[in-house]
């Protein structure tokens, strides 16, 4: 082990916070009824303590910094504090230091209470053993005391990763390693300046200097997107990709079948409607796209890690052709054993409407495929296998795609946290 102790910075470190913290820096100024800011001085609120970013970027008073302050939480607390997403990897690094028994720690001048705030919203908060933060009151807030406050009693080695030049100061007096967060807000020149010990310009980089095994990664996570066909699911599949991005995690985006050139080809075959198969062919022409795809795309990309939201998996072929076609539900999945290789979604999000609405969606489109072109009764076994597999599966999520837009993307990203918070 290299360290067991690690300290983390918060805005500019682990979550990519300045649009938040800039509009309302921005904010404050106008109602002060000052001058706005340059985009160079905006960045420097990044990170310090509000009161004296003010007065130093500001040129305000003692007295107007303390104005400023009061209207910049107002407006950073009700629109401002969510604007900002967590940088990519963060979440695996903290899950892999984690995993190797060390202790981690947030040191921030934020208000403690609006940094807990931030750290619950995008599940970080499980991994810290302690947060450290400023209070509300107006005093002095030194970096230094903070990193002492949120050392632990007794280690053994620590360091501090933090992304500006009073973060390297503090750790180098505190007499820990500082390591600078070069995808952060600093330059690689301010932290090397400031007395960094090195800078890790990747999140990847920090995990070679903080892990004792910098190979080893923790597996991905593997979520399915599932339903009948208009149900929204490309929307929703969307949304769900950039919530999931704002969370920190890289997210590969696929589709079944399809996801390699091979898949991809055999898709094309199998919903072209100017072709005729019969059942047993169009299934196993599935389960052959599924076997590439496991082999060449979803699996690799979970071994590195990686969150694989799939349009469809091998739930489709139980209810498509195990129940639609009537081949047999356990005929379907016998043949797609050895295509997925025992591998299963973490989580499937189904997607329901009631067959006969899903129809008459269907009916009003054009362009319609093969397997869209099927008559209401096929889908009607579709509808009703899909309610036989979440009724008997866990990882099965059933959401209702009737509700808005908004309400069903809520929905969604609920059940997708709580995949995230569950390692």
């Amino acid at each position: 082990m290299r360290y067991d102790a690690v300290l983390f910075d918060l805005d500019g470190t682990l979550t990519a916070s300045a649009p938040g913290i800039c509009g309302s820096v921005q904010h404050a100024i106008a109602e002060m009824g000052a001058s706005e800011l340059s985009d160079a001085d905006l960045q420097r609120f990044v990170g310090p303590p509000l009161y004296d970013s003010f007065q130093q970027y500001a040129g305000f008073s003692h007295e107007q910094a303390e104005r400023a302050v009061t209207l910049y939480r107002a407006h950073y607390a009700e629109s401002g504090i969510f604007n900002a997403h967590v940088f990519p990897e963060i979440p695996n690094l903290l899950r892999r230091l984690s995993d190797e028994g060390v202790y981690l720690a947030v040191a921030t001048a934020k208000p403690l209470p609006s940094a807990k705030r931030v750290l619950d919203h995008f599940g970080l908060s499980r991994f810290f053993d302690r947060i450290i933060g400023a209070t509300w009151e107006r005093k002095e807030v030194s970096k230094e005391n903070l990193l002492r406050d949120a050392l632990p009693t007794r280690y053994g080695r620590a360091a501090m990763v933090g992304d500006r030049n009073y973060d390297m100061e503090a750790a180098k007096r505190v007499g820990i390693t500082a390591i600078g967060a070069g995808w952060g807000y600093g330059s690689r020149l301010e932290l090397e300046s400031s007395g960094a010990d090195t800078v890790a310009m990747t999140v990847e980089d920090a995990a070679d200097l903080l892990l004792s095994d910098a190979l080893f990664k923790p597996r991905g996570f593997f979520i399915s997107i599932e339903g009948l066909d208009k149900t929204g699911k490309t929307t929703q599949m969307n949304a769900v990709a950039t919530h999931i991005r704002r969370m920190g995690y890289e997210v590969l985006e696929t589709r079944e079948p399809g996801g390699t050139p091979i898949s991809e080809e055999i898709r094309r075959l199998v919903l072209d409607p100017t072709k005729t198969m019969c059942p047993a062919t169009e299934a196993l022409l599935y389960a052959a796209a599924r076997a590439e795809h496991v082999r060449e795309f979803v699996r690799p990309a979970l071994l590195r890690g990686k969150v694989v939201l799939c349009d469809r998996y091998v739930d489709s072929s139980i209810v498509y052709q195990g129940a639609g076609r009537e081949l047999g539900v356990d005929k379907v999945m016998a043949i797609n054993a050895f295509a997925i290789d025992n591998l299963m979604p973490d989580l499937t999000l189904l997607f329901t409407v009631d067959a006969q609405t899903a129809f008459l969606r269907r009916s009003s489109a054009t362009n319609l495929d093969r397997i869209e072109r099927s008559g209401e009764l096929f889908f009607q076994r579709v509808y009703d296998a899909y309610v036989k597999i979440a009724q008997d599966s866990a990882r099965v999520r059933c959401i209702d795609a009737c509700l808005d837009i908004e309400s069903v993307t809520a929905e969604a990203c609920a059940q997708v946290d709580r995949l995230l918070a569950s390692r």
